[in-house]
């Protein structure tokens, strides 16, 4: 009975701390699922970003080799 008493007042003095409150699962979730898109849609920016970048990259490369080969 003092086990059962004990548990009961840890669990109410849990529950009153705000501690014990459960998390708003779909809230979470949603939550989630956005920030997957907006990690998809940075990766995707990134990715375009890249073959920019490799792009301007090769087009250096080449009036590089061209400015080189004129001398």
């Amino acid at each position: 009975m003092e086990k059962r008493l004990s548990q009961t007042l840890g669990e109410a003095a849990w529950a009153e701390s705000g501690l014990g409150v459960p998390a708003d699962i779909d809230q979470l979730q949603q939550r989630i699922t956005m920030l997957e898109q907006n990690l998809a849609d940075i990766q995707g920016r990134l990715d375009e970003s890249d073959d920019e970048l490799e792009a301007a990259r090769a087009v250096n490369r080449e009036l590089t080799r061209a400015l080189n080969q004129r001398e």
